[in-house]
């Protein structure tokens, strides 16, 4: 099976006084393998910065256990990571030319010179980044963690200061690393339009858990939504939320076997139509394909 970028285990992170304070993380198990493009979304809060500082070694487990690339010490896969979170933390009164040049030097032997460069081009090279804007700053952060050839690259909210041309075009850089050298990339979201279409896998955190973790395109297969007469039993399908208007009854369930067609209008659900009704409905069951279930070791979805 392919090896985990990322592996959680009754991960929890508690933030504040014991007992009074805010629950980030709790219970949070999940996996995640290697050479995915995941998007990582939930509503504010949902614990998805909390995460990705862990997994960056920006922080440490209050409970359960985090491997990243195979180790639960970040020291020791620091230099294959790379992260860019939402403040963009540059020196500010270095040059862009300058924080190229400190980015090829802390990582000798990995630094991607023509990949930095080429993100970082349209930039003015001796602008001082406290000039930038944050679109620029987004930019160049994104060409040092590139340069830098990581295996897993982690971003929060990377695209939120970009233009929808300098969105697309950055897109397409991640798409192809990932393409030409297998590099797993987790970019966090509370905006799924930014991501769908982008990326192949999904975590969907809410509440400080995974809720539905997995191939996206597995996940959406493995619901449907129903349109039929008011009344009728949608056994044996778990229902996630419905709704009746007049006679009409709307659905959208998790299949459990054959839906009666018959009985049913079937439609399949986007990916934004299911995240949203299963924020609007926090007591559905997780669903976590078994590639994204932590310790198992088969493919395919899950009932």
């Amino acid at each position: 099976m392919t090896e985990a970028a990322i592996e959680a285990h009754g991960l929890g992170r508690t933030y504040g006084r014991r007992g009074g304070g805010h629950r980030a993380l709790h219970d949070c198990s999940f996996r995640l393998p290697a050479g995915r493009v995941c998007a990582l979304v939930g509503p504010n809060g949902a614990g998805k910065s909390t995460l990705l500082n862990l997994a960056a070694g920006l922080d440490r487990p209050g409970a359960g256990s985090l491997a990243v690339l195979g180790s639960t010490e970040p020291a020791d896969v620091r230099d294959r990571v790379a992260y860019v979170a939402q403040d963009k933390p540059l020196y500010p009164q270095l040059t862009v030319a300058d924080t190229l040049w400190a980015g090829a030097e802390l990582n000798p032997g990995r630094w991607d010179r023509a990949t930095a460069d080429r993100i970082a081009g349209p930039l003015p090279q001796g602008a001082r980044v406290r000039t930038l804007s944050g679109g620029q700053r987004t930019r160049l952060a994104l060409a040092l963690a590139l340069g830098k050839r990581p295996e897993l690259m982690l971003l929060d909210e990377p695209m939120a200061d970009l233009d929808p041309l300098a969105r697309h075009e950055l897109m397409g850089v991640l798409m192809a690393e990932t393409a030409e050298h297998g590099t797993t990339i987790v970019m966090s979201s509370h905006i799924l339009t930014e991501l769908e279409g982008a990326c192949d896998y999904l975590l969907f955190v809410d509440g400080g858990r995974v809720r539905l973790g997995g191939e996206a395109e597995d996940i959406t297969s493995a619901h449907a939504l129903l349109t039929g007469q008011a009344g009728r039993d949608l056994a044996p399908h778990t229902v996630v939320e419905s709704r009746t208007t007049g006679r009409q009854l709307t659905a959208l369930v998790r299949k459990e076997g054959p839906v009666d067609t018959a009985a049913w209008s079937v439609t399949q659900p986007s990916l934004e139509e299911l995240l949203l009704a299963h924020l609007r409905s926090p007591e559905a069951p997780p669903l976590l394909t078994p590639s994204a279930s932590a310790g198992v070791r088969a493919e395919g979805v899950s009932a």
